[in-house]
């Protein structure tokens, strides 16, 4: 019946298209057509393959940078305006929560962790999780878990192929760097991903069958297509059963393992830190009964598997995605390349008693002096605004209310802001929008962060990310220790395209050649 109705819904569409219909929105109004019933459906389906160029290029005919979007069953709208970022990320926080659509279509896979909750639960795992983020403690332990995988994994891999003409996929290599570290921190577990033979593994290919899948539920057009697969248990719904239970798996006996540890030895990942050290400290405020989060933390397996399984999901997908387009940007810009080589070698010479350096032992960076690498973190960032690893987050308004702009949303319907289209709105960046400019982050040569609103790539307000300054210390450490040696060329003609997904990975890859400096 769900396939008829489906059916009958699309031939009433199609001839809907044919004959013409006249547009719902006037004005000034110049975003997507959208007609009765159908709303948008056709221009989505149209463009479905280059989604983010066809709704930036909507946006940025509107005068408010905002369209209405409508789908069967779907209303909301598509922003790319700071003002209404600020006001839904932070003046009327509490009016756009996740939304339990939101919740529902990855709660197979994220159950109730941190980034697929809202209210009591959020605020008890926000508490938790940024006491443990701000400790000193656990920065070092990120810093020495990058150095020691590029010193011992990544360098001595891009070295082997320095020798040779072949090229390799940066993505993938970037996926397995960030794969380790992200469960070293999360689990303490190294999953060995980039060990020199590039082993296959099922932990981690599950991972991302199960991020791919539930992602892909957010773009049907008839959203419960999806549902029916999952009762028959079918094609991609089938799959994503399969990858969650091997996820589950792997999850459960490092949980149940290291409950059996407690006490015994102290670990520096999250698990453990959420496990040991946050339960009764004095340090950290308590807007709940210490019973209340001593069952969460130490009783209850599911809720700790949601926890470290999402913040595995969001260290290793960002990250290596944010990595991957960069280093494609830098292969076009030598110029680029050369300052921020040029600013390693200042640092390297203002060491004292500068390290070795040879094939056995790699140069890597300090906390400090990554601290210091200034224009590379304007690199980074111009690579974040082009090219940003989450393109759009969407919440769910909990009541009508009144955008800045003066659009009316009402009650259920969502809001995605869209951190792809703002970076290349010439309303907010300037008519060099489109261009890589790390210059323009900095001022007298020190970089000068600008407006989280305007540059939503972390998010901004209460749920502003919590792992960015980690994020940052992953990505200026893998740069620079690989420019220190290498350049990282891809094929002059190249032009990468996108799979849409939680994150902005490079369909089929990254092929590039390491060469030799």
């Amino acid at each position: 019946m769900a396939i008829l109705i489906a059916f009958l819904l699309f031939s009433l569409s199609l001839l809907i298209n044919i004959i013409g219909s006249k547009r719902w929105n006037k004005g000034p109004y110049k975003g997507p057509t959208v007609y009765p019933l159908v709303g948008i459906t056709f221009e989505f389906l149209r463009n479905r393959n280059r989604f983010l160029e066809w709704a930036t290029d909507a946006v940025s005919r509107t005068p408010s940078k905002t369209f209405i979007v409508r789908r069967p069953g779907v209303a909301g709208f598509y922003i790319a305006n700071p003002a209404n970022v600020e006001h839904i990320l932070s003046t009327k926080f509490v009016n756009y929560p996740k939304g339990e659509r939101f919740s529902f279509l990855l709660h197979d896979f994220l159950g109730s962790g941190i980034f697929n909750v809202d209210g009591e639960l959020w605020r008890m795992q926000r508490k938790v999780a940024s006491y443990e983020f701000n400790t000193k403690s656990l920065r070092s332990f990120v810093v020495e878990t990058v150095q020691w995988e590029i010193q011992n994994r990544l360098m001595p891999l891009l070295s082997r192929v320095s020798k040779t003409s072949a090229t390799i996929d940066m993505q993938d290599v970037l996926h397995r760097f960030a794969f380790d570290n992200i469960c070293k921190v999360a689990f303490g577990v190294d999953p060995a991903c980039l060990h020199s033979s590039l082993p296959r593994s099922p932990f981690a290919e599950a991972f991302d069958d199960a991020t791919h899948i539930s992602s892909g539920r957010f773009f049907y057009i008839f959203p419960y297509l999806w549902r029916i697969k999952r009762f028959l248990n079918v094609g991609s719904e089938r799959k994503l059963r399969k990858a969650i239970g091997v996820v589950d798996e792997f999850a459960m006996d490092i949980i149940r393992s290291r409950r059996k540890e407690m006490g015994k030895k102290k670990k520096e990942d999250l698990l453990s830190r959420f496990m040991e050290a946050v339960v009764g400290n004095p340090e950290l405020e308590k807007p709940f009964d210490e019973m209340e989060i001593r069952s969460l933390l130490e009783k209850s397996e599911l809720f700790l598997r949601d926890m470290v399984v999402s913040f595995i999901m969001a260290g290793r997908d960002t990250t290596s995605t944010a990595l991957t387009w960069f280093f494609w940007l830098l292969s076009s810009r030598p110029c680029v390349e050369d300052t921020i080589r040029s600013e390693i070698l200042q640092l390297l010479a203002a060491r004292n008693g500068r390290a070795e350096e040879g094939e056995s032992k790699w140069v890597v960076f300090s906390f400090e002096e990554l601290k210091e690498m200034h224009y590379l973190h304007a690199a980074l960032c111009e690579s974040l605004r082009l090219c940003p690893p989450v393109p759009l987050d969407t919440k769910l308004a909990a009541a009508d209310d009144v955008l800045p702009d003066g659009n009316v949303v009402r009650k259920g319907w969502f809001v995605s802001y869209s951190i792809y289209s703002m970076g290349r709105m010439e309303s907010i960046w300037g008519s060099d929008c489109l261009e890589f400019k790390p210059k323009r982050w900095l001022k007298n040569g020190k970089f000068v962060a600008e407006d989280p609103y305007k540059f939503p790539v972390f998010q901004a307000g209460p749920r502003i990310c919590l792992g960015k300054e980690m994020s940052f210390i992953q990505m200026k450490s893998v740069v620079a220790s690989v420019l220190h040696r290498y350049s990282v060329k891809a094929e002059t003609e190249y032009s990468p395209k996108y799979s849409l997904s939680i994150t902005l990975r490079m369909k089929g890859g990254l092929p590039v050649m390491i060469i030799r400096l």
